[in-house]
């Protein structure tokens, strides 16, 4: 068992990866991760000795984070859509953050295929519960399932980075806004 500040430096050196993997990918120099962390580099190699074992372990950091996300936006948020709104935006960086994991582990297709498993069992729930709110609070039609959501939503993420021109987050907030229930029609 890791010892509490152990595990708090490994959250925030996870949280620093994922932050630079958005800006820069996950070839980024591990030396750009360390300074982002405020650590040496001596440090990200003796928690995570290979780069895709620290982007296995973003990867996994930021699953559970998108999914921890869900009930505090439920529980906080002004409105269920307002909550479904704010973990898509969340879900959107998440996806982001992941491009680049298949080239990174391409050695590996069993812990891709599982990693893959992994990220659906967590996630899929956490999204059926925010659209079944709205849903049930009447801001959203109820035709449209978790898994088909989060998919498109994937397939919209999708490319992002061949493309600058592209910018996949105004198409994610059209596709948000059509679900939505429109009052007076």
């Amino acid at each position: 068992m890791k010892r509490a500040d152990a595990l708090r430096n490994e959250q925030a050196l996870l949280a620093a990866a994922a932050a630079v993997f958005v800006t820069s990918g996950v070839d980024a120099p591990i030396r750009q991760i360390a300074a982002e962390a405020g650590v040496g580099m001596g440090t990200i190699y003796r928690h995570f000795p290979t780069r895709a074992e620290l982007v296995v372990a973003v990867y996994r950091h930021q699953v559970e984070a998108c999914a921890e996300a869900g009930p505090v936006l439920l529980a906080s948020a002004d409105s269920a859509l307002a909550a479904l709104r704010q973990w898509v935006d969340l879900f959107v960086d998440f996806l982001v953050t992941k491009h680049g994991l298949a080239n990174v582990l391409q050695s590996d297709r069993v812990g891709t295929s599982a990693l893959h498993t992994y990220f659906l069992d967590r996630l899929v729930p956490i999204c059926a519960q925010l659209l079944d709110a709205a849903v049930s609070n009447g801001q959203v039609m109820p035709d449209t399932g978790a898994y088909e959501l989060m998919r498109g939503i994937g397939n919209l993420c999708a490319g992002h980075d061949k493309d600058p021109r592209y910018e996949p987050r105004r198409l994610v907030e059209l596709l948000i806004r059509g679900l939505e229930r429109t009052t007076g029609h």
